[in-house]
């Protein structure tokens, strides 16, 4: 039984498979179209909401620092990433990569994995859209009618029209094709990266230097509530929960860190570039180091105008320039955030279909859904289903606790990246890789551990709803996924090929 559990798929075998006729997708992006697609979903909800929220609740002005950190733990698995990208550019990501190193129930056990991290962070990101959309709306003296706004009441109760319906829009368009996504993409991120510059450049004429005093505010005991509330590393050993000094940017690190969730997902998309061995690489390290200079450059200047204890939870961005007496800006930005978080959205569903698309092809998932649309060349069925889905779930479901989980999921799967570009290099030395990562297995091993770190700051609670996601994970593996994958019924019939007497042997 564990043979097949952990039985592997060939690099070579899944590069065959992308090349059968009925599940070919069309390769069209360059490296440019990734690093745009990468840009596009990295800046969104983390930059232009968390900033506020976790300068003031965990690190002050040292969100910066915070920043600093996500970014490395990220850059570390983004080399690993590109390797496995260049070498295996195959739909699927880190669950592709997973079946060709470790075997098909840690492959399986991560492409779940994603699908539950994309699936909650188009919806978050759905429903953020939806607020600036609301909000912009409201300063502009325009109501929108009671059925067609967002939640209505404190419990959250209600249907958010405005989120469910930007996730059916952005599934017609993946569904039209890749080409379409990546020039909406552009327009939008060179929109986005305008405001982000804009905050930068017009915020540093407004920062009074007293507002980084201090840098790192000591640290402050608070109320765990209840226990689970509390990081994991604070109740392995005791420590009494706290915001603020040195923890609390490995906190905050930890919470930011959703803000770089998307380099990525451009290893998805690895099957539909025209050449993946060069240009995924360029797009997975290209988008994650110009963000990171981003982001840290636009905690700085917020934090150094308005201090840290007055900054916005909604839209910290937007909100400090109207504490300097400057609403066109605010306006601006908000403006700017609305028309960002559009890709967002679109390239977390994008990943997702393409995650399903792959798991489905393999037999895991049912093979209805690995079938391509025979004029567009995309996974129409598995985006069609999943975007559906999502907008139900952006529609109803109330979010605000879901980020970490997305957190978790994603540095899951940096963890499984990292450990199988080790395993790879020693079963497999004479694959052609087009980017090796250096250092190995030094480099991924710190990724490992650095991602682990992050993990452990994360809520006791969070852990507690990952574990009970892949428990029925495990449970639709055994139920449907294992007897129906299509490695698995390959080996069989070569082996009653291989034990089936053939004609004039005796017995």
């Amino acid at each position: 039984m564990s043979s097949t559990l952990f039985r592997t798929k060939k690099v070579e075998q899944s590069i065959l498979d992308t090349e059968e006729p009925e599940h070919a997708l069309r390769k069209s992006l360059s490296a440019l179209d990734l690093t745009v697609f990468g840009v596009g979903v990295i800046i969104g909800t983390g930059i232009f909401v968390l900033t506020g929220a976790v300068a003031k609740n965990n690190a002050g002005p040292a969100v910066a620092l915070a920043f600093v950190v996500s970014g490395v733990v990220c850059a570390l698995a983004a080399l690993c990433y590109a390797e496995f990208a260049s070498t295996v550019p195959v739909a699927g990501s880190a669950y592709t990569f997973s079946y060709a190193s470790l075997g098909e129930l840690p492959a399986w056990i991560i492409g779940w994995d994603l699908v539950l991290e994309f699936a909650l962070g188009t919806a978050v990101v759905a429903v953020g859209w939806s607020g600036y959309i609301a909000s912009l709306l409201d300063n502009a003296g325009w109501q929108l009618p009671e059925a067609l706004g967002t939640r209505e009441g404190a419990d959250g109760f209600g249907f958010d029209i405005l989120a469910a319906a930007l996730v059916l829009v952005l599934t017609a368009i993946l569904v039209v094709g890749m080409k379409l996504s990546a020039r909406v993409t552009s327009v939008v991120v060179a929109i986005k990266v305008t405001v982000v510059l804009v905050v930068i450049i017009a915020g540093a004429f407004f920062i009074t230097a007293g507002n980084y005093d201090p840098f790192v505010p000591e640290p402050q005991p608070v109320e765990a509530g209840r226990s689970l509330d509390a990081p994991l590393i604070q109740l392995m050993f005791g420590w009494a929960p706290s915001n603020f000094g040195v923890m609390g940017i490995f906190t905050a690190a930890s919470v930011v860190f959703f803000a770089f969730i998307g380099f990525d997902i451009v290893a998805t998309a690895a099957e539909e570039t025209k050449n993946p061995q060069r240009d995924m690489p360029r797009g997975i390290l290209g988008s994650l180091l110009i963000c990171t200079v981003l982001y840290v450059l636009v905690s700085i200047v917020v934090t150094g105008m308005q201090h840290y204890s007055e900054l916005s939870v909604d839209a910290p961005l937007a909100d400090a320039f109207k504490a300097t007496g400057h609403p066109w800006f605010a306006g601006f930005i908000s403006f700017g955030a609305a028309v960002g978080l559009t890709t967002v959205c679109m390239i977390l569903l994008l990943g997702q279909t393409r995650v399903f698309f792959a798991m489905s092809r393999d037999g895991l998932l049912p093979r209805f859904f690995s079938r391509v649309h025979p004029r567009f060349k995309t996974p129409h069925r598995p985006t069609i289903l999943l975007g559906v889905l999502i907008a139900v779930l952006a529609g109803f479901t109330p979010l605000q606790e879901l980020a970490a989980l997305v957190n978790i999921g994603t540095l899951f799967a940096f963890v499984i990246v990292a450990i199988s570009v080790i395993i790879l290099r020693r079963t497999r030395p004479d694959l052609h890789r087009a980017f090796r990562t250096p250092w190995v297995p030094v480099l991924p091993i710190v990724s490992v551990l650095a991602s682990l770190w992050l993990m452990l700051n994360l809520p006791a609670e969070t852990w507690v709803r990952f574990a009970v996601w892949m428990a029925i994970g495990i449970v639709v593996y055994f139920l449907y996924g294992r007897s129906h994958s299509r490695l698995g019924r390959q080996q069989e019939t070569t082996v009653k090929d291989v034990t089936r007497p053939h004609r004039g042997d005796n017995g």
